[in-house]
């Protein structure tokens, strides 16, 4: 193998982080080179190959341009999974597993329960729950094929076969089914919003990110419609923006539900509302 004379593997890495730092310099190593990430620290003075250092610059390039690094991998971390993500799909954030573990907390290890997602983008959500519920029947929608596509492959990456997806536009998809909980983190920001037009937001698809003036409009959709798709005493879940919590509590009470709450994440910003359809 040929590699040039500043292709050692950590004056590459070095390089890298000195554009895009080194948390985001990490991940595109590692995708270009076809390693993990602890082989990194075990071959720091490797010479690299010219052509995987070739790709990997390529790769930077892309990141400071604003690409993200989750489009340039392919592949993201959610939970206890490994997540294929394309531009078609929204990309899973650590701030939702707060909405993962809220609805586990409701749902009970061994409980034969329905579940859906909607809205389910790559199946972060609904797979999470189907791998920490496998007594659970999870149904998991989204309006687009491209991005229900995504979403089977990486349920049959990770062998879970108590998962189904549907298509159509949030509860559309679930016909006349009722459902134990209902989870869903939807389009929540303004459109207009300036921050749509910054950093990753930019690449990733619009109709995961906005929804209408006060970004409320899927949130009042499923509002409306999900006590029809409730067993009694079944739950909605709701992830949304930090400002938002207290419409959202105003709208799940309108609909009807009951033991309404707004959980705040750990940087104590509003993030999950839920609440109960009456037994």
């Amino acid at each position: 193998m040929s590699a040039d004379s500043d292709s050692r593997l950590d004056a590459l890495l070095r390089e890298a982080a000195a554009r895009i730092g080194r948390g985001d310099a990490e991940p595109l190593l590692v995708h270009a080179l076809g390693v993990d990430r602890a082989w990194l620290f075990a071959h720091a003075t490797d010479p690299v190959d010219a052509g995987a250092a070739g790709r990997f610059r390529a790769l930077v390039e892309r990141r400071a341009a604003g690409e993200p690094v989750a489009y340039l991998t392919g592949r993201r971390g959610f939970w206890t999974l490994d997540l294929e993500v394309t531009p078609d799909t929204l990309i899973p954030r650590p701030e939702t597993e707060l909405l993962v573990e809220l609805a586990l907390a409701r749902v009970g290890p061994d409980q034969p329960v329905r579940i859906a997602d909607l809205g389910t983008g790559s199946g972060a959500i609904a797979l999470a729950l189907a791998s920490e519920r496998p007594a659970a029947a999870v149904v998991a929608t989204d309006v687009s094929k491209a991005t229900l596509a995504v979403a089977v492959r990486n349920a049959q990456a990770h062998a879970l076969d108590n998962v189904w997806f549907r298509r159509g536009d949030w509860t559309e998809a679930l016909g006349n089914d009722r459902f134990d909980l209902i989870a869903s983190n939807p389009p929540y920001i303004a459109e207009g919003d300036p921050h749509l037009a910054e950093g990753d937001l930019r690449h990733e698809p619009p109709r995961a990110l906005s929804s209408g003036a006060d970004g409320l409009d899927a949130i009042r959709t499923i509002a409306l419609a999900a006590p029809r798709h409730l067993v009694p005493g079944g739950w909605l879940l709701l992830e949304h923006g930090l400002e938002q919590g207290p419409a959202v509590r105003a709208l799940l009470e309108q609909a009807g539900l009951v033991e309404v709450e707004t959980v705040r994440d750990l940087e104590l910003r509003d993030r999950v509302t839920l609440g109960r359809l009456p037994l």
